[in-house]
């Protein structure tokens, strides 16, 4: 019982961001950002690390300034680092990778752009053949031209819209 209703918090607390993500998508990224800090704070620095990491990975997207957005990545990713590991987290790492990279690339940081890109290729092996796991491919593909890494891209070529 009491792991079912662990499970019930957890599976409302997804949703509750989810709710959030979409008032984000829909274009009202103010009130997202003050929706999601509230569940950040709500959450506290003890909360459930994968709920960490999809805070803070979505946080980041609400954000215009690059050096916010890449504190907020480099937390989803520690988020990620402290979880059991479970096939769910190891799929995250190739997005939370290549969101650092975008991160070092608006910074004018290409090195540590080119590192995070072949991460999240590297980390892509976890992800199933479907279109999500198609889309980060491609986005992959596109960030590894933009910094010059594209000595395997043709394996990627052509799978899925994803923009980055």
């Amino acid at each position: 019982m009491a792991e079912r209703q662990g499970q019930t918090v957890s599976d409302a607390l997804l949703t509750r961001i989810g709710q959030v993500v979409m008032l984000h998508h829909g274009g009202d990224r103010e009130e997202a950002r003050r929706r999601l800090l509230d569940l950040w704070t709500e959450l506290g620095e003890g909360g459930a690390p994968l709920h960490r990491c999809t805070l803070a990975h979505y946080l980041a997207d609400t954000h215009d300034d690059p050096s916010d957005e890449l504190a907020w990545d480099l937390r989803a990713l520690t988020a990620a680092q402290e979880h059991d590991g479970s096939a769910e987290v190891r799929a995250l790492y190739p997005s939370l990778h290549l969101n650092l990279a975008a991160d070092y690339v608006k910074l004018g940081r290409a090195e540590a752009a080119r590192t995070h890109v072949r991460r999240a290729r590297t980390a892509a092996v976890a992800l199933r053949d479907d279109s999500y796991g198609d889309g980060v491919r491609a986005a992959i593909g596109r960030m590894e031209r933009r910094l010059g890494e594209d000595e395997d891209e043709g394996e990627w070529e052509g799978r899925g819209e994803w923009e980055w």
